[in-house]
């Protein structure tokens, strides 16, 4: 854990369990490189203009993430959490002098497993943006591994599908990929397999009666790539379906970025 390259001290780190305000994001770095770094990049320089009125050097970023980087494992997960130690419940109006928080973590060498869903209503505070403010998300994600699932698919007030807590959702249907049509998290690793694609992207409205319709079902997220979905609730799909394959190779053949 550094902050702006240094040891962060408790009271630096205290914010984030005390004022739980700034944003992230998460990459898998393999070698020294990422796929989609300049996406990442763009979603921190995005949210912190969003959530701080202040400009990002992300090129700073970048070189500070390198320097964390420096002893760990040739595949390896980065956070940078973005946030103003500075600011507390009293002061979070004040100008911000938003702060650069790298962890890493090892990144496992297998491939994911199949994530069984628990369907629940549920639509995080400012859904396009990657903000700390994980609280509701975990909750939800609680309650289903408590009964029994892996993680939970969230469905808007309308019954509509948006996406899992920490991933995006992607449905096959008659061999042509889909995703839910609803306000959600743009993911990296969802938007470089559409940029990927030779066909157009396709979104739909979508709600669980939609679902026996599918022949497969995945979830994008840039630490763990592609991972099939074996089931919704009651409603479930094989998980060595040939589309598994071709969007794996897919993703794999997209060229990472050297930090």
């Amino acid at each position: 854990m550094h902050l702006n390259g240094e040891l962060p001290t408790m009271d630096q780190i205290k914010a984030l369990a005390l004022t739980n305000y700034g944003h992230f994001t998460s990459m898998l770095v393999e070698d020294g490189c990422v796929r989609g770094l300049s996406l990442h990049m763009q979603r921190l320089a995005r949210d912190c203009r969003l959530l701080f009125d202040v400009d990002l050097d992300v090129d700073r970023v970048k070189q500070l993430v390198r320097q964390a980087l420096t002893d760990s494992a040739p595949r390896t997960v980065a956070r940078v959490t973005i946030y103003d130690p500075a600011l507390d419940l009293g002061t979070i109006g004040s100008d911000a002098a938003p702060q650069v928080l790298v962890t890493t973590r090892a990144a496992s060498a297998s491939a994911p497993g199949p994530l069984r869903l628990q369907a629940t209503t549920y639509r995080r505070e400012m859904a396009a943006v990657k903000h700390i403010g994980l609280f509701g998300a975990l909750q939800c994600r609680r309650t289903a591994q408590r009964e029994g699932f892996d993680d939970v698919l969230f469905l808007n007030q309308d019954g509509t599908i948006s996406e899992i807590a920490t991933s995006n959702i992607g449905f096959v249907r008659a061999g042509e990929v889909i995703w839910p049509r609803s306000e959600w998290l743009t993911g990296i690793t969802m938007t470089l397999l559409n940029q990927a694609f030779d066909e157009p992207i396709k979104t739909e409205r979508l709600t669980p009666a939609d679902l026996s319709d599918m022949e497969f079902v995945f979830a994008t997220n840039a630490a763990t790539g592609i991972r099939p979905v074996a089931s919704v609730d009651d409603q479930s799909w094989p998980v060595d379906h040939p589309m598994l394959k071709e969007l794996r190779d897919l993703y794999a053949d997209i060229p990472a970025e050297e930090l």
